[in-house]
C-alpha cells in the first residue's frame, strides 16, 4: 500500500519498562499495528525525557541511571485505518501519551515483498 498525500499520525509515547502481558509496551503495539494490517510503525528510544506522572527526568547519560527511557512508537496509515486502530491503543495503554495529526506525505518509497 502506497501513501499518498494527507495522511494521519498516530505517536505514542511511554516508558521503555512499560509491559503488556510480560513483554514490552511497544513490541506489543507494534505486533498489534502489523496484525491490523497498517502501512508502518518505528519505536525510537528517547535519551532523555519526562511525563506528567514522573517526579523526575529519566536519561541514558553515561553518570546517571539509564532506567526506562521514554520511547515513542509512530504509526503512519490513513485517517480511517488509525481511527480504527485507536481502540487498540486505549486497551494496552496504561501511563503514556497518544496523539493524533496530521501529516503530508512527501515522499513514500518501499521494495515490495519478494515471494520465495
Amino acid at each position: 500500500m502506497k501513501l499518498e498525500g494527507r495522511v494521519r499520525r498516530l505517536t505514542i509515547y511511554l516508558g521503555e519498562d512499560d509491559t503488556w502481558n510480560h513483554k514490552p509496551l511497544y513490541t506489543e503495539i507494534v505486533h498489534r499495528a502489523h496484525r491490523a494490517g497498517l502501512a508502518g510503525a518505528s519505536v525510537v528510544r528517547g535519551i532523555e525525557g519526562f511525563g506528567a506522572s514522573s517526579s523526575r527526568v529519566h536519561t541514558s547519560r553515561l553518570l546517571s541511571l539509564s532506567e526506562d527511557l521514554p520511547v515513542a512508537v509512530i504509526i503512519v496509515d490513513t485517517a480511517e485505518r488509525i481511527e480504527a486502530f485507536l481502540p487498540q491503543v486505549e486497551e494496552v495503554l496504561g501511563e503514556g501519551l497518544a496523539v493524533l495529526d496530521d501529516v503530508d506525505v512527501v515522499v513514500h518509497r518501499f521494495r515490495p515483498h519478494e515471494h520465495s
